[in-house]
C-alpha cells in the first residue's frame, strides 16, 4: 500500500478543535466560579483551582497539537504497546498508590498526581481498533469476541481493584462500539435488561403484595415479555407466539380463580410460566434444529440466575456507601443530610438558577460551598445555577454537536482502524456526559465520573485531549492511503 504526503493543518477538522476549545474555556470559567472566594486574586492565580486549570489547559493544547504532528500510522503500529504500558501502570498503581478518599488510583510524583485509569480509555480504544482491523477479523467468531472482552474487561478489573467504580464503568461504552461493528443486538438488549432487572429488584425491595415479592414478580413478567418479543421478532410467520400467549393467558386465568380460595405467591406461577416457555422452546429447537430457540432459552435461564443473585450482589459485593447511593437514587430511602446530601444540594443549585441563571459569580449555593466536589464531579450544578436553563442547555447542545460531529467523522473513514477508534471516542464522551449529568440531577447513583473538559483536574483533561486529538490526526490522514 502506498501513501501520499498530506498537509495535516489543511485537512484536520478545525470545527472539532473549535468546539473542544469552547468547552475547555467554558470549563475554565466554571471552575473559577465554583472555587471562587471573595478574597481570591483572580483566574490566573496559580494558588487557586482556576489558575492550576489554566496550566492544565495550556499543557493540554500543547499535547493536542503535538499529537497532530505525529504520523498517523504510528498510532496503529504501537497500539498494543501503548495498551500494555497502561496496563502495567494500572497494576503498579494498585500497590504503590496512596489511599485518597477511599481509592488507590493516583500515582503521586512530587507535586504531580496522575490517574492512569483516565489514560486507559484511549489505550483500550487503540487496542480495540487494532484487533478489529486485523485481516479476516470476524466479530461473530467466538474466539474473536472473547479476545475483545478480554481487552475491555482487563483494565475494568484493575480499576475496580483500585476502588474506582465510576472509572471502571466507563469501559462499558465500548460495547456500543461493538454493536456498531456488528455485535448482535441481543447482547446489548441483555445488558439493558440486566440493568432494568437490578433496578426493579432494588427499587421494590421489601414491597409485598399478599405473599408476592413485587420486585421479583415484575422482573419475571419482563422476562416473559422479552421471550415473547424475541420469538416474534425471529419468526413472524409462525404461530408459536400465539400458542404461548394462549397458554399464558389460560395459566393466569386459572391461577386467578384459585387465588380466591388459596392465596399463594404469584412469583411461583410466573416462574412456572418461564420454565414452561423454556421447555417449549427446547422442543422447537430439537424439532427444527434452529439455534434461535436455544438462544432465547439461554437468555431466560441467565435472566433467572441474575434475578436471584441481585440480593446477594447488592448485600455482599457492593460497599455500604455504594448501596446507600443506589437506594437514594432509586428513591428507596431519603437521606438528605447523609448520602443524598450532594445530589440534594446539586438539585437545589440547578433549580435556583431558573431560566437565565443568577449570573457569573452570583450563585449562592456555589459561593457558600453547599455542594461538595462542585468543581470536579458536580461542576454542572455551577453552570445550572449561574447560567440557568439556557446556559445548561447550551452546554449540553455543544456536547451533542461534538459527539454527532465525531460520529460523522468516524463514518467517513476508509480505514477500519480509524472508524472504530472514532466511534470509541464518541461513545466514551457520550457515556461520561450521560452518567455525569444523570448523577448531578439525581436520576443516577453518585459514582464519581467527571464531566469532560469541565471538571477540574489535569489527568482528566489530558486524557480527553489525547483521546480526541489522536482521532483528529487519524481523520486528517484518511485520504493519505492510495
Amino acid at each position: 500500500m502506498s501513501y501520499r504526503k498530506i498537509n495535516v493543518w489543511s485537512t484536520v477538522d478545525w470545527w472539532s478543535i473549535f468546539i473542544y476549545f469552547l468547552l475547555v474555556i467554558a470549563g475554565w470559567f466554571s471552575i473559577y466560579a465554583a472555587s471562587y472566594n471573595y478574597d481570591q486574586a483572580g483566574m490566573f492565580d496559580l494558588s487557586g483551582r482556576a489558575g492550576m486549570q489554566m496550566v492544565w489547559i495550556l499543557s493540554s493544547l500543547l499535547i493536542g497539537f503535538s499529537l497532530l504532528m505525529i504520523e498517523s500510522d504510528w498510532y496503529e503500529v504501537f497500539a498494543f504497546w501503548i495498551y500494555i504500558i497502561i496496563i502495567i501502570l494500572l497494576v503498579v498503581t494498585i500497590f504503590v498508590a496512596p489511599d485518597i478518599k477511599g481509592s488507590r488510583s493516583w500515582l503521586v510524583m512530587g507535586p504531580v498526581r496522575l490517574q492512569p485509569a483516565e489514560f486507559a480509555k484511549f489505550a483500550t480504544a487503540l487496542a480495540l481498533a487494532k484487533v478489529m482491523s486485523l485481516y479476516k477479523f470476524n466479530l461473530k467468531d467466538m474466539r474473536n469476541m472473547f479476545s475483545l472482552l478480554g481487552l475491555i474487561l482487563l483494565p475494568m478489573l484493575l480499576i475496580l481493584l483500585q476502588k474506582e467504580t465510576g472509572s471502571a464503568l466507563v469501559f462499558l461504552a465500548f460495547f456500543l462500539v461493538l454493536y456498531r461493528e456488528g455485535m448482535s443486538g441481543t447482547v446489548l438488549f441483555s445488558g439493558f435488561a440486566a440493568i432494568a432487572f437490578f433496578v426493579l429488584v432494588v427499587r421494590y425491595t421489601g414491597a409485598i403484595w399478599g405473599e408476592t415479592q413485587v420486585g421479583q414478580f415484575l422482573v419475571l413478567i419482563l422476562i416473559i415479555l422479552s421471550m415473547l418479543g424475541m420469538l416474534y421478532g425471529y419468526e413472524k410467520g409462525r404461530h408459536h407466539v400465539k400458542y404461548l400467549i394462549y397458554g399464558l393467558l389460560s395459566l393466569a386465568f386459572v391461577s386467578l380463580i384459585v387465588s380466591f380460595f388459596y392465596p399463594f405467591d404469584w412469583c411461583h406461577i410466573a416462574l412456572a410460566a418461564v420454565f414452561g416457555m423454556v421447555a417449549y422452546l427446547i422442543y422447537l429447537f430439537i424439532k427444527y434444529r434452529a439455534s434461535k430457540y436455544l438462544w432465547i432459552s439461554l437468555f431466560a435461564l441467565c435472566s433467572l440466575g441474575f434475578l436471584y443473585s441481585v440480593d446477594y450482589v447488592f448485600d455482599e459485593v457492593l460497599e455500604r456507601h455504594q448501596q446507600i447511593r443506589i437506594q437514594v437514587a432509586l428513591g428507596v430511602i431519603d437521606d438528605p443530610s447523609g448520602a443524598g446530601y450532594n445530589v440534594n444540594q446539586s438539585k437545589i443549585a440547578i433549580g435556583s438558577g431558573g431560566v437565565t441563571g443568577k449570573g457569573f459569580l452570583n450563585g449562592t449555593q456555589t459561593k457558600l460551598k453547599y455542594v461538595p466536589e462542585q468543581d470536579t464531579d458536580f461542576i454542572f450544578c455551577t453552570i445550572g445555577e449561574e447560567k440557568g436553563f439556557i446556559g445548561a442547555s447550551t452546554v449540553l447542545l455543544t456536547f451533542l454537536v461534538l459527539i454527532i460531529r465525531l460520529i460523522f467523522l468516524a463514518e467517513r473513514q476508509r480505514s477500519v482502524f480509524y472508524r472504530i477508534y472514532g466511534y470509541s471516542v464518541a461513545c466514551i464522551l457520550f457515556f461520561h456526559l450521560a452518567v455525569n449529568i444523570g448523577m448531578v440531577i439525581g436520576i443516577m447513583p453518585v459514582i464519581g465520573i467527571p464531566l469532560p473538559f469541565f471538571s477540574y483536574g489535569g489527568s482528566s483533561l489530558w486524557a480527553f485531549t489525547i483521546l480526541l486529538f489522536i482521532f483528529l490526526r487519524l481523520d486528517a490522514s484518511r485520504n493519505a492511503r492510495l
